[in-house]
């Protein structure tokens, strides 16, 4: 029997018409792959991962590929609602701002870590003290405002702030909610659960063999009732989007998500299979290290972004399923700003009058990073055909995205410039604080901001209007894409393929599925 297709729907949020996902109420199946097809015993999910992981410790993983990991082995603070990102609770049972600088968050009662040691307030001071920090970190950046962590009885966090900051209850369903086990790190903020993550999660960790395997058996005391909705996961690690076609069309995995735009037809066309499509947070972007080289002059940085046809490009690699990106958001995103998408365009012309300007008239050589999958390297060759237009020339070396991301954005900053996207963050204010501010892991120089850029970024914490926070982030949108700190390409469409066997998938505006409601019929 074949499925009804999931269609994109529209919402319309107090500023902006959004288009949100189809299917956010679950995508039902209607009959059961043949016998033998998956793994019987256990009633094993099987999903066809996309990349490697940098890390299974939060606060140490650099990959926004992480994400759809992670969510499997820890809960969050806060959870959200897929269609809108709008915060609902999560291990925090409810929060309040009692005054601008206070947040205080009261918790779920009962919940226990995968090892048996007790979920309390002493253990989220633990982990957003860590998150603060210790030395190895990496999200330093996302709770910056917070000053004073206080476990003010078993089940309330008292957070005291250096600034409003309306933001914080969506910043704690990401990275810096995600509550890690004291107890797994032997009290020591410093330690790391890299390869064996103990959370709250849905499942316990049970494996993780490089680029093949990662699997988790159901956490029976579980504080969710009916989760997880299967007894075991196992993500099938295929960064090519056409084997992990394969694999789902063969019943070798159940779910693959963020496959290509090009496969979308495809998919649709295939009885067995159902799709999931709509607009993500997910933008393809070049990271620039503005403190190196040519790219220290603006004027380089937006002649590069004015060389390249982005409708040309979409077309090209997207087969014309996304939309072309002026910012860091899309414009689905109440926060999108007219006024910031106005700095980026397409004028060869002006572009190679820039470069003649800051004296790059006889050409300019790059060193370019990125990955080695057949889409990535269609991508890197539409841009350097581009390029070449106006005298930019170089290669892209790449390698596996943990190893590419670690290199550019750590120590040893190798790379002019890396093709590769944002994944997006709940809140938008996250966004642009992770993206530009100077201590930033995703900032690779390490630049700071131009003028006004933190003024107008903290503006956009302080209430809790959406009209107000809107015209802040703009602001801040403006500053950002006049400096081309980075060079934001495309917005990327959910592209999702689920088998027969599946129920309750339910995918999102963040573009980073969870599974723990997901069923096998």
């Amino acid at each position: 029997m074949r499925k009804t297709r999931t269609q994109t729907i529209n919402a319309l949020p107090p500023l902006r018409r959004r288009q949100v996902l189809a299917g956010m109420a679950g995508v039902a199946a209607a009959g059961l792959l043949p016998r033998g097809a998956f793994a019987q015993d256990g009633n094993v999910l099987k999903i066809r991962g996309n990349a490697n992981p940098s890390s299974l410790d939060p606060a140490t993983g650099g990959a926004g590929s992480d994400h759809v990991y992670l969510y499997n082995f820890y809960d969050t603070l806060v959870d959200w609602e897929p269609e809108t990102l709008a915060p609902k609770p999560g291990l925090a049972a409810s929060w309040e701002f009692p005054e601008p600088k206070t947040l205080v968050l009261k918790l779920q009662e009962g919940v226990t870590f995968h090892d048996g040691s007790p979920f309390n307030a002493e253990a989220v001071k633990f982990n957003l003290d860590r998150a603060r920090t210790a030395g190895v970190s990496n999200i330093k950046s996302d709770v910056a405002n917070i000053a004073e962590v206080e476990a003010t009885d078993e089940l309330t966090v008292t957070l005291t702030l250096s600034a409003p900051d309306t933001a914080l209850p969506l910043i704690l369903s990401d990275r810096a909610g995600m509550m890690i086990s004291p107890d797994a790190l032997g009290n020591d903020p410093e330690a790391t659960v890299e390869r064996e993550p103990v959370g709250t999660g849905p499942w316990t960790f049970g494996s993780w063999t490089d680029g093949e395997k990662i699997t988790g058996s159901r956490f029976e005391d579980h504080w969710r009732e009916g989760v997880p909705g299967v007894d075991n996961v196992e993500f099938v690690i295929i960064p090519e989007t056409a084997t992990g076609l394969r694999a789902i069309q063969s019943g070798q995995v159940n779910i693959a998500y963020q496959l290509d735009e090009r496969q979308q037809q495809l998919i649709d066309k295939m009885p067995n299979l159902t799709l999931v499509s709509g607009p993500t947070l997910y933008i393809y972007q070049l990271y620039v290290n503005s403190a190196r080289g040519a790219l220290q002059d603006v004027r380089v940085r937006r002649a590069l972004s004015l060389a390249i046809d982005r409708e040309a490009y979409v077309a090209a690699t997207q087969a014309g399923v996304g939309e072309v990106a002026t910012m860091n958001l899309p414009q689905a995103h109440w926060a999108w700003s007219e006024a910031a998408s106005k700095h980026v365009y397409h004028d060869p012309e002006e572009a190679r009058r820039l470069l003649e300007e800051a004296g790059y008239g006889d050409g300019l050589e790059l060193d370019f990073r990125g990955y080695p999958d057949q889409a990535s390297v269609q991508r890197q060759e539409v841009l350097m055909a581009q390029w070449k237009k106006i005298g930019v020339t170089g290669r892209f070396r790449n390698a596996p995205i943990a190893e590419v991301a670690g290199a550019f954005f750590g120590e040893e900053k190798a790379g002019d410039l890396l093709l590769s996207a944002w994944t997006g963050r709940p809140d938008p204010s996250l966004t642009y604080a992770l993206l530009y501010s100077e201590e930033s892991y995703y900032n690779p120089g390490r630049v700071t901001p131009p003028e006004g850029y933190m003024e107008a970024l903290q503006a956009s914490r302080e209430s809790t209007d959406q009209a107000d926070r809107a015209a802040a982030l703009a602001r801040v949108q403006d500053i950002a894409m006049e400096a081309h700190l980075s060079i934001p390409l495309s917005i990327r469409y959910e592209v999702d393929a689920t088998g027969e066997a599946v129920t309750d998938f339910v995918a999102n505006l963040l573009g980073k599925p969870k599974f723990r409601d997901v069923k096998l019929g």
